[in-house]
C-alpha cells in the first residue's frame, strides 16, 4: 500500500477531498514499521502523532499496581494515538505496543494542524478522527461500566472479529476488564450458544 493509498482511504473514511488535497494529506504522512513486540510509544513520552494502522495490531496498555492493563487494542484502518498526551503535550502514562509485525502511518499533530489551517476538508477529516476516537472511548467505558461480562465479550466479537481471533487471550481480558478465566468460561459459553 503506498502513501497515495493511505491518504486515499482516510479521506474516503472521513472527508471527500480535491486531489490537491489529497496531495497535501499525503505530504503529512509518514509510514512507520514496527516488529511483533516492539512498543511503538513508551511511558514518558509525548504522543506527537495520530498512528492509522495499514497492517498488524496494536494495543495500549498501562501499569498500576505492577499489572499491565490493556486500554485498548486496534487493527487494520484503525486509529490509535494517546489523546491526552497528543493534545496536553505532555508525557503520557500509556504505552502503545505493535502485537504483530505492524505497518503504521503517522500522522503528526504539528503538521495536520498547520495543513489543516488552508484547507477545510483536512479540517474536517481531523475532527472527524478525533470524534471517532472520543466516541469509541465512551462506548467502551459504557461498555464496562454497564454490561454483563459475556454482553462485553460479544460486542467484542460483532465489533471487532479480527481483534478476537488475532490478539492473545490475556489481553482481551484486560481490554474487556475480566480475568482469562472468566474470558475462558465466557468464550466456551458463546462457542456452545453458536452451535
Amino acid at each position: 500500500m503506498t502513501t497515495r493509498d493511505v491518504a486515499r482511504e482516510l479521506a474516503r473514511r472521513y472527508s471527500t477531498m480535491t486531489h490537491d488535497e489529497l496531495d497535501i494529506l499525503e505530504s503529512v504522512l509518514r509510514p512507520m514499521k514496527f516488529a511483533k513486540g516492539e512498543i511503538i510509544l513508551k511511558e514518558g513520552e509525548v504522543c506527537t502523532n495520530i498512528y492509522w494502522v495499514v497492517r498488524g495490531l496494536v494495543r495500549q496498555f498501562y501499569y498500576k499496581n505492577d499489572k499491565e492493563l490493556t486500554e485498548y487494542m486496534a487493527t487494520e484502518n484503525t486509529i490509535c494515538m494517546c489523546i491526552e498526551s497528543l493534545f496536553k503535550e505532555q508525557p503520557t502514562r500509556l504505552q502503545i505496543q505493535a502485537l504483530e509485525p505492524t505497518l503504521i502511518y503517522a500522522l503528526p499533530k504539528a503538521a495536520l494542524e498547520a495543513v489543516a489551517m488552508k484547507s477545510v476538508n483536512i479540517q474536517i477529516l481531523y475532527r472527524k478522527i478525533l470524534e471517532e476516537s472520543l466516541i469509541f472511548s465512551q462506548v467502551h467505558a459504557d461498555m464496562l461500566r454497564f454490561e454483563s461480562a459475556p454482553d462485553r465479550y460479544a460486542k467484542l466479537v460483532k465489533r471487532s472479529p479480527q481483534l478476537v481471533l488475532r490478539a492473545p487471550l490475556v489481553y482481551i481480558a484486560s481490554y474487556l476488564q475480566m480475568t482469562p478465566e472468566t474470558l475462558s468460561r465466557v468464550r466456551t459459553a458463546a462457542l456452545m450458544e453458536g452451535k
